[in-house]
């Protein structure tokens, strides 16, 4: 047991996510208009969370994506592998002009007072086709998975994607794994498929069968429907207003028992501070408080969602999760891309208090 889930000891695989694999192409802090060069990373909000279990906590995962047979699939593929994830791919033929095409993110770091720039290409992408059906689950589920997630970007890209996530938690449930959901709630997404109100009336069906919910006030009031106070009524560091929100989530999904989000105050593009809560089985619980030095933000949620699944799947108490999550977290800001380049005994040190300047 851990936060009041029922998680089984033993399985195939540790976790398994459902989501996009995309390649983000990073010119560091040069604005793309004044860009000669990139760096390219391999992200997707399900796929990090798959990756960073695996290279940093050394469980067994997996992914169930789109993979477009083309180049740039080819590279994706690779650092799939390459950070010890085990494929479950619904494969595409590119025409080799207009696609199926893997989308690609656009992304400067900025610098100081200079904000990061994000924009999209996902015109025409492989995952946006996938459906229920497109996966043999119960194959998958035979000899078991402890922890299945997906995600809201996943969700609104296509009304088929909302279908297989709905799709997939239900079957989760059924071979008895522990599922969580990552609202991450996209209105430029959601826009496209349908607008407010269906992504709540989407949501909801996922989440029927979801026992972990990430995601902030905001992700609560837009991706639930739960009605809350102005989102940008107080400090972004204090916790109450998530809390105060969580009677009302409850409510409405009574199966959910652990909600979890960072907190995080913006100084600059390179200076932030950070922290993290949890609503856990009727417990609340607060990570510390740290001044990140922040060399790439890309990635940092999802690198507390995998330090907090982390520690629940081990057994740790749920004050250590939530500690693991926000030192992991952290640590994925200090470096380049959307995965983890941390190490195991790193993430612990700084949950115990090590390094950045902590203020309990």
């Amino acid at each position: 047991m851990g936060g009041g889930l029922n998680i089984r000891k033993h399985a195939q695989l540790d976790f398994l996510s459902l989501g996009a694999l995309v390649h983000r192409l990073d010119p560091g802090i040069i604005p793309f208009r004044k860009a000669t060069e990139c760096k390219i990373h391999v992200s997707g909000g399900e796929f990090n969370v798959a990756a960073n279990l695996s290279d940093c906590f050394g469980l067994k995962t997996g992914i169930a994506s789109a993979m477009s047979d083309y180049p740039i699939g080819d590279l994706i593929a690779e650092r799939v592998r390459a950070m010890g994830v085990t494929p479950f791919y619904k494969h595409f033929k590119h025409d080799g002009v207009t696609g199926p095409n893997m989308a690609a993110v656009y992304s400067d770091r900025g610098f100081g007072l200079r904000a990061p720039v994000v924009f999209y290409n996902r015109a025409n992408e492989a995952a946006a086709q996938l459906k229920p059906g497109d996966f043999d689950w119960k194959a998958i589920f035979a000899e078991g998975v402890r922890w299945v997630h997906s995600g809201g970007i996943f969700a609104a890209l296509s009304p088929t994607t909302a279908e297989l996530a709905a799709e997939m938690m239900k079957e989760a449930k059924a071979a008895g794994a522990i599922t969580s959901f990552d609202l991450n709630f996209r209105e430029k997404l959601w826009k496209i498929s349908g607008g407010d109100e269906h992504a709540v009336k989407i949501i909801g069906r996922i989440v029927e069968n979801v026992d972990v919910l990430l995601g902030n006030e905001e992700d609560l009031q837009k991706g639930l429907g739960i009605p809350g106070p102005e989102i940008a009524a107080k400090s972004k560091l204090d916790p109450s207003v998530f809390f105060g929100m969580i009677d009302k989530v409850v409510k409405k999904h009574p199966q959910v028992k652990v909600v979890a989000t960072t907190l995080r105050h913006v100084h600059s593009t390179n200076r932030h501070t950070w922290s993290a809560v949890a609503w856990i089985d009727g417990e609340t619980f607060t990570a510390p408080t740290a001044e990140l030095e922040v060399l790439d933000r890309v990635g940092g949620g999802d690198g507390f969602a995998s330090g907090f699944i982390y520690g629940l799947l081990t057994g740790e108490p749920p004050a250590e999760a939530i500690n693991l999550g926000w030192a992991h977290g952290a640590l994925l800001t200090t470096f380049p891309g959307d995965t983890t380049m941390a190490t195991l005994d790193q993430v612990r040190a700084l949950a115990k208090g090590g390094s950045a300047r902590i203020e309990r």
